[in-house]
């Protein structure tokens, strides 16, 4: 595993891609980087398209004259125009409904077509030790306001299972030693919502803070937020030979990790 900085490679400069691909001569390339601040792609739909489209176009291209295989995380986003009500399939009809989702679904497609050796793996709100700076993540997010306010309120009518990075490494790591290319689904299992989510963190952590659940419009973001996007796993662990594990498994394991599991 080779790890490189923005400083070595930047995937909205194609000639940085060329060079560093003909420098390392890699099997594989993992693509980790994305534009991820919902909202504020918004505004900000170059940036977004820059990171999240042609990015990866530029990836696909490059890797694809070399024969280089091309992993891609994508996101549940890519979902929400129709009312589902069944954990969503990769066969399932995408519908972004906002600039960010749209940005990373034509990155899937530039993705699938010029490189034939891919991986594209969606996945859910991914919390774990390595958070960015701009953004954080959801369950540190929720443990801090949990310490610091009365009350939370939290979004409880989008349905989706927000997921634990090292669990979906994992899935990719496994999945990447196969040739079955093609389009993936990874996130822990089980039926959430970010309300859910919030509320099994604060009790875990000991935090008795109350907490109530709101809607998608009494939050008032920006972006629209797929109402349903509980993706089905069926297709990876049938690869890998095993299941995602059960989010509140998974929610445990990663607050032992940080230290918030309350004695």
């Amino acid at each position: 595993m080779i790890p490189l900085t923005h400083a070595e490679i930047e995937v909205t400069l194609p000639a940085s891609i060329e060079a560093m691909l003909d420098r390392v001569q890699p099997d594989m390339v993992v693509n980790t980087a994305a534009y991820n601040l919902v909202d504020k792609a918004e505004n900000e739909v170059e940036a977004a398209m820059a990171a999240n489209a042609y990015g990866p176009r530029s990836l696909a291209m490059a890797c694809g004259k070399r024969n280089i295989a091309l992993t891609h995380i994508s996101t549940d986003f890519v979902f929400g125009l129709d009312a589902a009500t069944t954990p969503r399939r990769e066969s399932d009809p995408p519908g972004p409904q906002s600039v960010y989702a749209s940005s990373k679904l034509l990155g899937e497609y530039f993705v699938r077509s010029y490189c034939r050796r891919h991986f594209v793996i969606r996945t859910c709100g991914l919390y774990g030790q390595a958070a960015t700076k701009s953004k954080g993540n959801f369950v540190k997010t929720m443990l801090k306001l949990g310490r610091e306010r009365p009350l939370l309120r939290v979004v409880g009518d989008q349905k989706c299972v927000p997921s634990y990075t090292r669990d979906v490494a994992e899935a990719i790591a496994a999945l990447v030693q196969t040739n079955r290319y093609g389009l993936y689904h990874a996130i822990n299992s089980g039926d959430s919502s970010w309300f859910d989510v919030a509320q099994e963190a604060l009790r875990l952590a000991g935090i008795a803070t109350p907490i109530e659940a709101i809607t998608t419009a009494e939050f008032g973001a920006p972006a629209m937020r797929p109402g349903y996007s509980i993706l089905d796993c069926s297709k990876l662990a049938g690869v890998i030979g095993r299941p995602m594990r059960h989010w509140k498994e998974a929610l445990a394991a990663y607050l032992r990790e940080i230290g918030e599991i309350a004695q």
